[in-house]
Order: C-alpha cells, then sequence, then structure tokens
C-alpha cells in the first residue's frame, strides 16, 4: 500500500494505491489519526487505485469517521473501483460513508 497526501483549500487529499489488509492497515490509521490529531478537520480519500480493501481496512476508515465527529469534523471517500465498492455495499457502508464518483466532487462536498 502506497498513501499519498496533498492538501487543496484546507482540505486533505489522502490517496491509497495498491491493497489495505490487517498487514497493513494500522499505516493508514496512524496517517489519518495523526492529521486529524494534528488539528485537521476535513478529509478524502481517494480510493480510485485502491485494488482490495479487507474487514481491517473498513475498521480504520471507521476510526477515522468516529474521530472526526466530536470535532465537527468531516469525511467524503472518493472514486471506488468497482470491486472495492462492492465490499463497502456488502458491509453496510455505502449508506455510512459518503462517497462520491471523483476526488473533485469529495473535495466540493467537504
Amino acid at each position: 500500500m502506497d498513501i499519498s497526501e496533498t492538501k487543496s483549500g484546507g482540505i486533505v487529499i489522502l490517496g491509497v494505491k495498491g491493497r489495505i489488509d490487517a498487514s497493513n492497515a494500522s499505516t493508514l490509521e496512524q496517517k489519518a489519526l495523526a492529521l486529524i490529531d494534528g488539528g485537521e478537520r476535513r478529509l478524502v480519500l481517494d480510493l480510485a487505485q485502491l485494488d482490495y480493501i479487507s474487514s481491517a481496512g473498513l475498521r480504520v476508515l471507521l476510526m477515522v469517521a468516529k474521530r472526526l465527529t466530536p470535532r465537527d469534523g468531516k469525511l467524503a471517500i472518493a472514486s471506488l473501483r468497482d470491486q472495492v465498492k462492492e465490499v463497502f455495499d456488502i458491509a453496510g457502508f455505502s449508506s455510512i460513508f459518503k462517497i462520491y464518483p471523483t476526488q473533485k466532487d469529495a473535495v466540493a462536498a467537504v
């Protein structure tokens, strides 16, 4: 898994490439939570290059959302590939998270 970080108008965009599974989910968790603890309140996860997400990865997304909620933060997810969207749908995450077709749409929403 590779994580890129960019900032656009006060919004942090984390691009995740590859796979999020039990062996590396903690890396994404540490990165996102450190940003939130550092004062960031608006995050976009661009998953256009994500090939796979396990339950460990889904747990990280819940943790990030939970950390943002009391801080009036916002989290948007962008550009899900079909196989990743299917996992979100099966796990019920499509109704929990705001998912946008493009990074641009997600940035505009948060």
